[in-house]
């Protein structure tokens, strides 16, 4: 060991031992608000390094500088830190008798102000964990997709399915204004930023199913943000390898009038550069938002919430490898690049609220909001391509190199695609809350307007020969020349005005039975109308809960309802870019049974959840999923079902921080209507080929109905863990994790029917853990020429993705050889990477 280091290490000794020549003893217990034991609470004197932690009885015992004036800090998560001066003399002896208030980092599914929501389809989560957990994007969302039922393919998406359904039947609302999301994104890599800013949030709800009448018309779930209201001046920033992060806060003298406001900029160049696709990459995504509140008297307010968004997505690639096979047959893709894509996407929304409270339980609001998008998706590549065979044996000279060609060829795609959409709602939102029910109702009418123009093509090109190309047979005299023909072709230019009109009602009733076991029943209606083919539609919900007066730790639930989804627009347009104007809205009939179980282990609190669905699906629209594009079959419907259970256990594993684990296992399939094919034998009875037509050639046909398939969202178990930890005695060393893990979804070969789409991807594998380092903390104590004096908090965090360095597969680029083989090459998705971040709250 050097001789440096030992010497300092022993002047700290001694310097340790001189300043605790003259001490004193505290001792005491420390207790919660209702006088039970904290254990592990630290007890620190601020500015010295002594400290302890109390015992699982709350008891503890320091000793302390003598004869000095010290402030004792007493510290723990979930806990309002205290502030204790002494002044001992030396031996002194000073017993103290401490209790902690509790502050909102508790579990906030044990908060009083929750028990409602143990008789409803609604999960509380915290929003603080939104800003700790690793993420690549939007921490909301990341953790939402550890929620049971939730499942997601893709860390560069902020997009998730739920209970079987796809992306766009997922609600999201903030401020009781729907969001939107951009239309013609197609990879998670050109997304950017959600619109949900986590440094902003102060409430998160969120419904995998069985929501009530108030909640829109979506079919899967329900995610209901609120920001924060705030009360004095402070803010906070972020600044890490993938961007930066900007809010504010305040009020006015009076707290007549509050502002927030908030900016991120996203540049996730770093991740793309650790892609198998090599180029150039110039990402660049930045958002300003803000929450304006005016409170004019104690019953009438005036609220504004404004969003602006602006994502470009630039790429020249130049070239990829990639390996794929078997173990047994091992084969290496490799392409050269040409040419380059540039997207754009600009978004606008705002919304504002005229609320008003006549009486101290009646509300009412009065909201318009607008959003606006402009979008361009434009792309001209290139790709020249070589597939071989890679020798895999080990003792070989030539491991690891291409000892046979397999295929060369090249593809040529090109896109304009430019897509505007503007959307005008005003809605009227009323509640009435008594002591035995609550009475809520609303009314909205909005008008959408949509302008896409559509060009998509794409060449492909083996050994100089356009594809497809027929087989030929070598001194055939009359060889099959078909007309030159692109793989791929869609053009349209569709203009869609619709207007829509909803309405809900819905009532709550509290009964106590003779023996005071508590019921609650919520009934509720929706009805919507749209004009665009025209449709009117009902749809009654119904929640019931029970829960015992013996056994108050227990709760049962029961809802059922009909969900009706209409068409927004990505639904009514067809594969070759026209529009289906017969089109009708899809419709989910659901059945969902669950259960709410409170229960202590190791004197922490701990929840267990069960819910049981079954859901009758009909007027499906038909899709397949590419990446994060959803292209329907809006020329088809279906009718299907999605079944399955949903477990988790919710607590504090650590003491004072909640975690939660949880196990879904689904099934859902979808038999379209009027689908068929032909398989084709010969006069020997053997197979010979498949069609959709009968062959006259063929000595019998035999039409097939390939009756129910999987669905594209069909992932049969999805598990999932949100894990928090520190140090004891170290509570500001704290590590934080995400795992992942869900079994393979069907995909197939493109421009292919959606009976022959049922193979299936690997599963999908990720674990992405964080440490955190709090070095700035309410209890911090800083000279007056400090500049930290100004921070309540500061954090510093490594965060490590895809800790287990595992390359999941998120899509396929179909390769197609001379003789029409196709070779489905993965796309994988971010190998390990490493993030450094510094967040501070002022």
């Amino acid at each position: 060991m050097p001789v440096r280091p030992i010497i300092l290490l022993i002047l700290a000794f001694c310097f340790h031992l001189t300043i605790s020549a003259q001490t004193a003893v505290v001792e005491g217990r420390i207790t919660d608000s209702l006088n039970k034991p904290v254990d592990l609470a630290n007890i620190a004197v601020i500015g010295e390094k002594t400290g302890t932690t109390s015992d699982k009885n709350g008891f503890f015992k320091l000793d302390v500088p003598a004869n000095k004036e010290i402030v004792l800090g007493i510290s723990f998560i979930g806990f309002a830190d205290k502030k204790i001066q002494l002044n001992l003399e030396e031996d002194e002896k000073r017993t103290l008798s401490i209790q902690l208030k509790t502050i909102s980092t508790t579990l906030p599914g044990f908060e009083v102000r929750d028990e409602r929501l143990r008789t409803e389809s609604m999960v509380r989560l915290n929003p603080k964990n939104a800003l700790v957990v690793p993420s690549m994007g939007d921490g909301v969302t990341d953790i939402i997709k550890t929620l049971p039922g939730v499942s997601s393919n893709n860390e560069m998406s902020s997009q998730y399915s739920v209970r079987g359904g796809n992306f766009d039947e997922n609600s999201v609302f903030v401020n009781d204004i729907e969001i939107y999301r951009p239309f013609l994104i197609s990879t998670g890599e050109q997304e950017g930023l959600s619109f949900i800013n986590s440094a902003l949030v102060s409430s998160i709800l969120f419904s995998a199913g069985g929501f009530g009448a108030e909640y829109g018309d979506k079919m899967s779930s329900v995610l209901d943000v609120k920001y924060k209201r705030p009360n004095e001046f402070g803010g906070s920033f972020s600044l890490s390898l993938l961007g930066a992060e900007l809010s504010l806060e305040g009020t006015s003298a009076k707290n007549k009038f509050s502002y927030l406001l908030g900016g991120r900029y996203k540049t996730n160049r770093y991740i793309l550069n650790s892609l198998e696709t090599k180029g150039e990459y110039k990402p660049d995504f930045i958002d300003f938002q803000t929450l304006l509140n005016y409170q004019f008297n104690p019953k009438w307010e005036l609220s504004f919430l404004g969003y602006y968004s602006r994502n470009r997505y630039i790429v020249v690639p130049s070239s990829r490898e990639t390996d794929f096979g078997t173990i047994t047959e091992v084969l290496r893709f490799k392409v050269y690049f040409d040419g380059n894509e540039t997207d754009k996407y600009e978004l606008f929304q705002g919304g504002l609220t005229l609320g008003f409270k006549p009486e101290s339980n009646i509300e009412l609001k009065l909201i318009a909001s607008a959003f606006s998008t402009t979008e361009m998706e434009t792309y001209d590549i290139q790709g020249q391509y070589w597939i071989g065979q890679v020798e895999n044996n080990p003792g070989s000279e030539e491991f690891g190199d291409v000892v046979q060609s397999k295929g060369v060829g090249t593809y040529l795609e090109h896109a304009r695609n430019y897509f505007n959409a503007n959307v005008y709602s005003i809605e009227h939102k009323g509640a009435k809350y008594g002591d035995k029910s609550t009475l809520k109702w609303g009314v909205r009418y909005q008008y959408q307007m949509v302008d896409d123009v559509l060009k998509e093509w794409e060449m492909n090109d083996s050994t100089g020969y356009s594809l497809p190309h027929p087989t030929n047979i070598p001194g055939d005299p009359n060889p099959n020349n078909p007309d030159f023909d692109v793989y791929y072709f869609v053009k349209g230019h569709n203009k869609v005005n619709i207007n829509r009109l909803a309405a809900y009602i819905s009532n709550q009733w509290n009964f106590n039975l003779k023996n005071n076991d508590l019921i609650t029943l919520t009934a509720g209606l929706r009805a919507n109308y749209w004009d665009f083919n025209p449709e009117f539609l009902l749809s009654p919900r119904l929640n019931f809960s029970y829960k015992p007066y013996k056994k108050q730790n227990l709760v049962f639930r029961f809802a059922t309802g009909i969900y009706y989804q209409p068409p927004f627009y990505r639904e009514m347009r067809n594969m070759d870019g026209s529009l289906n104007y017969d089109v009708k809205s899809q419709k989910s009939i659901q059945f969902i049974l669950g259960s709410d179980y409170r229960f202590q282990a190791w004197n922490r609190p701990f929840i267990f959840t069960t819910e049981v669905y079954y859901k009758y699906l009909d007027n499906l629209i038909p899709y397949t999923v590419d990446n994060v594009r959803i292209r329907y079959y809006a020329d088809q419907t279906a009718k299907g079902y999605a079944t399955g259970i949903d477990f988790k256990l919710y607590g504090e594993f650590v003491k004072g921080v909640d975690s939660w684990l949880s196990l879904s296992l689904l099934k859902t399939q979808e038999d379209i209507y009027g689908d068929f094919y032909f398989d084709y034998f010969n006069a020997e009875g053997e197979k010979i080929g498949t069609g959709p037509e009968m062959n006259p050639e063929a000595a019998e046909n035999v039409k097939i109905e390939p009756g129910f398939i999987p669905r594209p969202t069909d992932r049969r178990l999805n598990f999932a863990i949100f894990f928090q930890d520190y140090i004891p005695g170290a509570p500001y060393l704290k590590m934080h994790l995400r795992l992942l893990y869900g079994t393979g979804l069907p995909f197939g070969p493109p421009n292919s029917e959606r009976y022959n789409q049922t193979l299936r991807m690997p599963d999908y594998r990720r674990v992405d853990i964080g440490f955190s380092w709090q070095f700035v903390s309410k209890s911090s104590d800083f000279g007056p020429k400090n500049p930290l004096k100004h921070f309540k908090t500061m954090w510093l965090s490594l965060e490590v993705f895809n800790l287990l360095q595992t390359f999941n597969t998120v899509s396929y680029i179909w390769i197609t050889d001379y003789d029409n083989r196709q070779w489905a090459v993965p796309n994988y998705l971010t190998p390990r990477l490493l993030n450094l971040k510094l967040t501070a709250e002022f």
